[in-house]
């Protein structure tokens, strides 16, 4: 298993407790947010992380270093803003295998990984993603599943009440970079996914494991009393 990791975040809305650091190092207890990914990673047993960075890289590299607890670290690093899809795609340069797990730095949602890829390979998808069933989808943007297990849609800034939001967490074929020509900068899910769902069909995984998404002050502290003692 090879992981992408995207932490090119600059945190701008949670700049008041961070200040001019890449978001996945807002610090949740005595730590950066973005180790708590890597541990999830490590003991999911990631042989290798790919941490696909840009603003301020260099924090994220002086912190980290070559490797985290035994697991290889490399670093894609943007000469200039590649959207999340050309991050992904830059990434998988360091990277030869034809599948790989992306995550998102700034959300832990703590999914069985050795499931999520089993599953995967077994429906022979080019890309299935980690839904998470909440009490609200207001804030995230709704996603709809049909009855075989296919996403369907993605409805951003859906009604509230209950239902399936996009987790962040993705197993893809990199052949879905070939068979879907992209410029060199663009969204993942608006400029990739979203246009072509009918043709790519993802593979819904559906799991209720821990989730949080720092990325709004709130959940981010949120963060400090759920994890930061961890």
């Amino acid at each position: 298993m090879k992981a992408i990791v995207l932490a090119g975040g600059l945190g701008t809305r949670l700049a008041r407790f961070t200040g001019e650091i890449p978001k996945p190092m807002a610090p949740v207890g005595s730590r950066p947010f973005l180790e708590y990914v890597l541990d999830y990673l490590s003991e999911q047993g990631s042989e290798v992380t790919v941490l696909a960075v840009s603003y301020m890289w260099e924090v994220i590299r002086e912190h980290f270093g070559a490797e985290y607890r035994g697991m290889p670290l490399k670093y894609s690093v943007e000469d200039e803003p590649l959207g999340t899809g050309g991050a992904i795609r830059q990434a998988l340069e360091f990277l030869p295998d034809e599948e790989v797990i992306v995550l998102n730095g700034d959300t832990l949602f703590r999914v069985d990984l050795e499931s999520l890829a089993n599953t995967h390979r077994n429906s022979m998808a080019r890309l299935s993603i980690a839904l998470k069933p909440v009490a609200d989808c207001g804030r995230f943007g709704r996603v709809e599943v049909s009855t075989d297990g296919v996403i369907t849609n993605f409805l951003e800034k859906s009604a509230a009440g209950p239902g399936w939001i996009n987790g962040g967490i993705y197993m893809l074929d990199r052949r879905l970079f070939t068979d879907f020509p992209m410029p060199a900068r663009f969204s993942f899910e608006q400029g990739l996914i979203e246009p072509n769902i009918s043709r790519i069909r993802p593979l819904a995984f559906q799991s209720d494991a821990y989730f949080i998404d720092m990325g709004i002050p709130e959940d981010y502290e949120r963060a400090q009393s759920e994890i930061g003692s961890e």
